[in-house]
């Protein structure tokens, strides 16, 4: 596996998303290069490297990994073991329980895509205005907010 990096030795954190989440997103290109400005990797890491090429290409993403054929599974381990020494932080950005899974067995942090969006500033898809949205997804940030407070 190769990797790029922007050569800041200031930025800690690998970021990856999962197809799920960055289809959650409303301007993944945007959120890109945004967390380009505080990350040293950025990229996808899902099950199908295949349809990962895809949606990068649609989305004009540049990949900091080259997934080959591995799994999400793998993927993350490798990832993870390829930037350990450049990174000490390692974030998964996604939506599934099994995202949640395979972050916490290969050593990743997980950071649920509404709650990226919220505290990045990033929109997400299926917002219709400031702080509101009209799918449930919304109505669970909502209710989240509401508990806290």
């Amino acid at each position: 596996m190769s990797t790029t990096t922007d050569g800041d030795p200031g930025k800690e954190v690998t970021l990856a998303f999962s197809r799920a989440a960055l289809e959650q997103l409303a301007d993944p290109a945007a959120v890109f290069a945004d967390a380009r400005g505080w990350s040293r990797y950025v990229g996808l890491i899902d099950n199908d490297p295949a349809s990962l090429a895809t949606v990068a290409e649609e989305h004009d993403l540049r990949q900091d990994y080259e997934l080959g054929d591995r799994d999400k599974w793998l993927a993350l381990a490798d990832v993870r073991e390829a930037t350990a020494g450049d990174t000490p932080r390692h974030v998964y950005v996604g939506e599934t329980e099994d995202d949640r899974l395979a972050a916490g067995r290969t050593g990743w942090e997980f950071v649920h895509v509404t709650v990226a969006a919220e505290e990045a500033g990033w929109s997400l898809a299926d917002e219709t205005g400031p702080g509101t949205a009209s799918t449930g997804v919304s109505g669970l940030l909502d209710r989240v907010r509401r508990w806290i407070r």
